[in-house]
């Protein structure tokens, strides 16, 4: 396992280089890490939504794939385990210790190392396949994370992603401005910008799917829920808490929102998510 230690993981400039160059992680970086590492316990058992698009990632994988893979914002390595089961010789990396700590419990038989997307702990020209998926969302730089798949995929590796994109939760958005409730911004990347970042850092885009993913809750506190209890809960800005009034107010809005966004007597939340297969050419 090809791994360098992590204080001097960091994004290279140069794409076709060996070894990346120093840089600090963010304060961003940071926060998110500390987040996801608190929902660790849970994760498994809340993420229905995120193991749904998962599920749909890995199964655009070849159903058998003997090769050398890295899964990028693995968590709780629930999926590099299915990746292992598909043959893989498979390295999990995660910028939140506390979902890294899960995992290695969970999966000892498995290798994981602590980075994040921008600054991957390992040597350029590693890997075979990369694979992520609703990791990337959180990163706020696309054309970092690029630049480092191109560097730790073996010429001809690819990779597969699965990336939640910004539009997502326009329920949730709808809602909070009909009851006049302080908007909160969620900031995550375009599939333009993805797809200008994986070009512009020289890969082959081979396939873009887009989707809307549908979870399905019985009322606000459920739906809330399964954003916090995940972790992401903490990646909006600004982070502000609801009274009971607030959430009365909420869970009554999204109930008058238009039929198709509150079907079925459940509140709906919808994911934007794009699935692209990259090629190192």
């Amino acid at each position: 396992m090809n791994l360098i230690p992590p204080q001097s993981v960091a994004i290279s400039n140069d794409k076709i280089g060996t070894e990346p160059t120093t840089k600090t992680p963010s304060a961003h970086t940071y926060t998110i890490a500390d987040k996801f590492s608190r929902a660790a316990t849970q994760y498994d058992k809340k993420a229905n939504i995120q193991q749904c698009i998962a599920t749909a990632a890995l199964n655009n994988l070849p159903a058998s794939i003997a090769h050398k893979v890295l899964d990028v914002g693995c968590g709780t390595g629930r999926h590099t385990q299915s990746l292992f089961e598909k043959g893989a010789e498979v390295t999990g990396v995660d910028i939140a210790e506390g979902m890294l700590a899960f995992a290695r419990q969970s999966y000892p038989h498995l290798h994981f190392a602590q980075g994040s997307a921008e600054q991957l702990p390992v040597l350029s020209s590693t890997f075979d396949w990369v694979f992520s998926s609703m990791a990337l969302q959180w990163c706020p730089a696309p054309e970092q994370v690029a630049q480092e798949f191109y560097r730790v995929l073996n010429k001809g590796g690819q990779a597969e992603l699965a990336i939640m994109l910004d539009g997502s939760f326009a329920e949730l958005h709808k809602a909070r401005a009909l009851a006049r409730l302080h908007p909160v911004n969620i900031a995550m990347p375009s599939a333009a910008q993805w797809l200008t970042a994986f070009l512009h850092a020289g890969f082959r885009v081979s396939r873009l799917i887009t989707k809307v993913y549908v979870d399905k809750h019985k009322g606000i506190m459920p739906l809330l829920g399964s954003i916090k209890h995940v972790g992401a809960g903490g990646t909006a800005s600004p982070a502000q808490s609801l009274t009971k009034r607030d959430i009365t107010k909420l869970d009554l809005a999204y109930r008058n929102l238009p039929h198709e966004e509150q079907q079925e007597n459940a509140l709906h939340l919808s994911y934007h998510v794009s699935h692209f297969r990259l090629e190192k050419l």
